[in-house]
């Protein structure tokens, strides 16, 4: 029996001394589980820091810069000869009031010939000039151009009490023009009505102009006043065009010409480092 015992006791202490070696492993497997675990959390939220950044660098829109930034003086669109033919009795203009002139401004002449019992000759000319900025919410300033006009010409065809209304495009007047007559019936007499709606880039030219024969005098030749309001019209697209110089017109969006691409990306930068890195070692 004391034999028996005396072999044993090495056995034992064989066996315990394994238990103890596996309870000191477990927690280094833990901590080792543990260590795995946060590297994974790490790269995700790397992965969520980037692409973060790169949204946040992505480019806010951008819209066309409006051509023409300037206005010339309303008063001084036309010629003294164009004045002259147009309203020969005409004063100096009258400018209207205008809280900015380089997007708004208009001038009128008033002109009354008058020829004693034989009655008198009356016309009326005024310009309007309205210039629109390029917005990124409303858009280009050539495309809000465009509406207004578009409007103006509705308007004019829709003039209340207009007769005998008629419309036709003008050429060689800005990029787009439209030419609407009709008669007003007035206690004063008859007056025939002219209207020039016309586009230029990013501004609009309206001229206005009627005549009328009073007190007895005859009354004004429709097609004389149409080719007046016309000519005096292309005159004013000229005045706004020389105004803003010549190639007013930009070649790029307002933000700027885009920035050139990078010659390589950072993957392929990244993979040259690497491979030079493990041929090293």
């Amino acid at each position: 029996m004391q034999r028996r015992a005396q072999r044993e006791q090495p056995e034992r202490a064989k066996r315990l001394t394994r238990v103890l070696v596996c309870a000191a492993a477990v927690p280094v497997m833990l901590v080792a589980a543990g260590c795995s675990s946060d590297s994974g959390s790490d790269d995700g939220e790397g992965k969520g820091a980037s692409a973060s950044a790169s949204q946040s660098a992505s480019p806010s829109p951008t819209v066309q810069a409006a051509a023409y930034q300037r206005l010339p003086e309303p008063c001084a669109v036309l010629s003294e000869k164009t004045l002259d033919d147009l309203a020969p009795k005409a004063k100096a203009g009258k400018e209207g009031s205008s809280d900015d002139v380089s997007t708004r401004g208009s001038c009128s002449w008033n002109s009354l010939d008058n020829n004693g019992v034989k009655g008198s000759q009356f016309r009326w000319l005024n310009v309007s000039l309205l210039r629109f900025d390029s917005d990124t919410t409303r858009g280009p300033g050539d495309e809000l151009a465009q509406e207004y006009y578009d409007k103006q010409v509705r308007d004019a065809q829709a003039a209340e009490g207009a007769k005998s209304v008629k419309s036709e495009p003008v050429g060689g007047t800005g990029d787009v023009a439209t030419a609407v007559r009709y008669d007003l019936k007035k206690k004063e007499g008859t007056f025939k009505q002219q209207t020039v709606v016309a586009r230029v880039e990013n501004v609009v030219v309206t001229l206005d102009y009627n005549g009328a024969g009073l007190a007895g005098d005859r009354t004004p030749d429709a097609d004389d006043l149409m080719k007046d309001a016309q000519k005096a019209a292309k005159e004013v697209v000229a005045s706004v065009t020389k105004a803003n110089g010549t190639g007013a017109a930009p070649s790029s969006s307002a933000s700027g010409s885009p920035s050139k691409p990078a010659s390589e990306s950072p993957s392929t930068s990244a993979s040259k480092s690497a491979s030079k890195a493990s041929s090293k070692s």
